[in-house]
């Protein structure tokens, strides 16, 4: 049986549109107009490989169906993508920290669409190398994908996670934007960095300013000289 997509959108025209695309490109699509509608058709349903939400939904918005989604152990790890027709940046900031793994403007192109869905689909699917990675405060298990500062776990997105564990990786050296997104997304497309630096954003914000150095007109490093905070 194909893996199967689950489609939340209320414009009928995107939403066919959505589903005739990805099934031609071999997926099985499960498509619903709102989040009750969502969530009274899947309760028996086995999760799907992939969620694309859109923000701008009627009842349960797009973000409230990430944060249940997030709640749930049957889907918590399943890879989310956003869909919005919002650009203010602290509305992709609020999908990033409630677990999104990635977000797509609209309008937008389905190839760069089918792109994005291949970046994530393979991230999510590549396993995680078992090691424990120590910077400073910081442990990060990589096998049990769990992150502790200063001994206090915290909570990270996938896509929060793969950013911290490639910095940690390469600690002390300097990594282009493009690099990263090409690292951690699995893509490059012109204008997208803004996706990293969003992740940096709010990885800064539980980890502490320190924790990710910005090296201006290059990109971002995690210093060698991270320590315990005081």
């Amino acid at each position: 049986m194909a893996d199967a997509i689950v489609v939340v959108e209320d414009d009928g025209s995107i939403r066919e549109m959505l589903r005739y695309f990805l099934q031609s490109t071999g997926y099985q699509v499960r498509a619903y107009e709102s989040g009750e509608e969502l969530f009274a058709a899947e309760e028996e349903q086995e999760a799907p490989v992939l969620y694309l939400l859109d923000i701008m939904l009627p009842g349960i918005d797009g973000l409230e169906i990430l944060r249940r989604l997030r709640g749930n152990v049957r889907t918590q790890d399943c890879p989310v993508i956003m869909l919005t027709a919002r650009t203010a940046e602290m509305d992709k900031v609020a999908g990033l920290e409630s677990g999104a793994d990635d977000y797509i403007v609209k309008p937008f192109g389905l190839m760069e669409l089918q792109a994005r869905i291949k970046a994530v689909l393979r991230r999510a699917r590549r396993p995680a190398a078992d090691t424990l990675l120590r910077c400073g405060p910081l442990t990060i298990d990589t096998a049990a994908r769990e992150v502790r500062l200063d001994g206090v776990p915290v909570e990270l997105t996938y896509k929060e996670f793969e950013l911290l564990r490639l910095l940690a990786t390469r600690q002390g050296t300097v990594l282009s934007r493009e690099e990263i997104l090409h690292t951690v997304w699995d893509y490059d497309f012109t204008g997208e960095t803004r996706t990293v630096d969003m992740h940096v954003k709010t990885l800064r914000q539980k980890l502490g300013d320190q924790a990710i150095a910005t090296v201006r007109g290059v990109g971002y490093k995690m210093p060698t000289f991270f320590r315990e905070r005081k």
